[in-house]
């Protein structure tokens, strides 16, 4: 039985990883590693939008950083604070900001997954807060910036962190 099983063409599914799967596939269908199948229930239009408003605003950022980071170094308050300004380490951050536009879209085409897409950005954006308040709690940034970086760095993973807790399962379709 095991020989004529692995010849059957169902049994390439990387989803199956036994035989004793594949005889029993027709039984009881599996996902890989053995998950239970999740709805992809897609997310109401209000949710839709702030969260397609929220992966345009890093689109945004990101795409002005890659494409003039000599004008987003000068014109966001604070950034010279940080040190001179180097357009690769610009573009560099830019690619990253890409990534949380792509995690943030994918929230929206992906919404059983949303909360940990948007977890990622939570913890990007929470780890760069944190290190803000190393940098001003080692003086490398003056205690000003607590309030100039409120609504550039610090508000951010509070953002993010809402609107994962918003797409959580229970909340999936609210």
């Amino acid at each position: 039985m095991a020989d004529s099983c692995a010849s059957q063409a169902s049994c390439h599914n990387p989803g199956i990883r036994t035989v004793w799967d594949c005889e029993n596939t027709a039984a009881k269908p599996r996902r890989p590693h053995g998950r239970a199948h999740r709805p992809l229930t897609p997310h109401r239009p209000a949710k839709r939008v702030v969260l397609g408003i929220f992966a345009l605003v890093w689109l945004v950022n990101a795409i002005w950083m890659l494409a003039d980071p000599a004008g987003w170094y000068a014109s966001i308050d604070g950034v010279p604070n940080t040190g001179p300004y180097n357009p690769h380490f610009v573009r560099d951050i830019g690619v990253a900001y890409l990534m949380l536009a792509a995690l943030s879209a994918a929230a929206i085409r992906w919404p059983a997954y949303a909360v940990a897409f948007l977890g990622t950005v939570t913890l990007y954006l929470g780890l760069h807060a944190l290190l803000h308040v190393w940098d001003i709690a080692a003086t490398r940034l003056p205690v000003e910036h607590i309030l100039i970086d409120l609504p550039g760095v610090f508000l951010p993973p509070l953002i993010a962190a809402a609107l994962a807790w918003w797409c959580a399962p229970a909340r999936l379709n609210a």
